[in-house]
C-alpha cells in the first residue's frame, strides 16, 4: 500500500471528534435548601417543577406572590423552586434568614426555596449548567438575563422551556403544561 494513502487514511479516521457533555438526568443534580438541608430532586418525579433565580430587590420581586399562587393552584402536579442569586445587580445581598423571614412576611412564601447559588459564569451552580446546556439537558440552550427567569421541567424530568422574567408565573405561557 502507498505510504502516502495510509498516512492521509490515518490522519482523517483517527482523529477524535469533539467531546460532548453527557446528558445527564435533573433528579441527579445536587443542591441544598435555604438552610442547608440536603434536597432529592428525585423526590419531586412525577411532578412538574418551576425552578426560578429569586431576588428580594427586583422590580420582579411581587413575582413571589403568584410564584405562591401557582405552587397553590397547582399543588398536585408542580413544585416551585425558588433558587436566590445576587448576581443581577446585587439583589439579593441577604442572608438566608433574611431572605426565608422577608418572603414569608412580605409574600406569604411557603414554596421550596434553596441555598443562595450563581446561575451563570464560572462559579455557575451544576443545576442551571443542566438547565442552560443543551449536551446536558438534551432540549436547548440558554442564558440566564435576569432575576425571575423561570425554567419548566415536566414530571419525567425533561426540560420543557424557559420563560423570561417578565413571563408572570399565572401566565398560560406556563400553566397549558399544567392543566390535566
Amino acid at each position: 500500500m502507498n505510504p502516502f494513502k495510509t498516512f492521509v487514511a490515518t490522519l482523517f479516521t483517527s482523529s477524535k471528534p469533539k467531546e460532548k457533555m453527557d446528558r445527564q438526568s435533573i433528579y441527579d443534580v445536587k443542591i441544598n435548601s435555604l438552610i442547608g438541608a440536603h434536597i432529592n430532586l428525585k423526590d419531586f418525579q412525577g411532578k412538574y417543577i418551576l425552578f426560578v433565580n429569586v431576588a428580594s430587590k427586583c422590580g420582579f420581586t411581587p413575582q413571589y406572590k403568584q410564584l405562591q399562587e401557582l405552587q397553590d393552584s397547582y399543588k398536585n402536579n408542580l413544585v416551585v423552586i425558588g433558587l436566590p442569586c445576587n448576581q443581577f445587580g446585587g439583589q439579593e445581598p441577604g442572608s438566608p434568614a433574611d431572605i426565608e423571614t422577608f418572603c414569608e412576611i412580605n409574600y406569604g412564601v411557603k414554596f421550596l426555596m434553596t441555598e443562595k447559588i450563581d446561575v451563570k459564569g464560572k462559579n455557575q451552580h451544576p443545576l442551571y449548567r443542566w438547565l442552560t446546556n443543551k449536551d446536558v439537558n438534551g432540549h436547548k440552550n440558554s442564558t440566564v438575563k435576569w432575576n425571575f427567569q423561570k425554567y419548566l421541567v415536566d414530571e419525567k424530568g425533561n426540560l420543557v422551556d424557559y420563560f423570561f422574567s417578565n413571563t408572570n408565573p399565572m401566565s398560560s405561557k406556563i400553566t397549558k403544561f399544567l392543566k390535566k
